[in-house]
């Protein structure tokens, strides 16, 4: 006996149609059994990602901001997934201004899992369903910040690589310098620069 396909429960179903098209690509019956697996980790992973709502009342640089919930409390945020130029650094305050054209007095909606060690919220900010953090990098204003890419999910990860690739080939922000600094070496030089001089303050 058949049960009807109203009968089935949605979940169900997907689980179904996933395993039926995994095997339809010619995979043994394990090793799609596996690969079942690892998509229903993933998926579960992206359901339990909390979010926060707000306006954003402040923007700190191209990758952080401020944002005001309704309880009236302030939140900093660190955009996932980029690393936009320091203040510092050429094209510190153009990416500063186009994080700040594209979001500030903006209510926002923001998908995290983690903080960072200095207590922002590492997220993903969503105006409208649209994913601010990946149109900095389509538009040359941040890099994907590959170091951390494990933290970002499959799709966000390639599609983030390919918006990168996209605009350095288009000559987009940041890309229109021949050699543009990435801000963790920018960092690094710094932090260098910094124990050069105490040592000569020290001797």
């Amino acid at each position: 006996m058949f049960l009807p396909i109203n009968s089935i429960e949605p979940d169900d179903m997907k689980r179904f149609l996933i395993l039926q098209a995994l095997a339809m690509l010619g995979l043994p019956r394990w090793m799609a059994r596996l690969v079942f697996l690892a998509l229903l980790i993933v998926s579960s992973t992206q359901l339990l990602a909390d979010t926060l709502a707000g306006r954003v009342v402040g923007v700190a640089d191209g990758d952080t901001i401020t944002v005001l919930d309704r309880s009236r409390t302030q939140h900093r945020i660190r955009l996932q997934g980029i690393d936009a130029p320091e203040k510092r650094q050429a094209f510190g305050n153009v990416s500063r201004r186009a994080l700040s054209d594209l979001v500030h007095g903006k209510d926002v909606v923001i998908e995290y899992h983690d903080q960072d060690r200095y207590g922002r919220i590492l997220g993903i900010v969503l105006i409208g369903g649209r994913d601010v953090n990946l149109g900095m990098v389509q538009a040359g204003m941040a890099w994907h910040y590959k170091q951390y890419q494990r933290d970002q999910t499959p799709v966000n990860r390639s599609a983030y690589a390919q918006a990168e690739l996209e605009a350095r080939a288009a000559g987009r922000g940041l890309w229109r310098d021949a050699h543009p600094i990435a801000p963790w070496d920018f960092r690094r030089q710094a932090a260098r620069d910094r124990t050069g001089s105490n040592l000569l303050t020290i001797y």
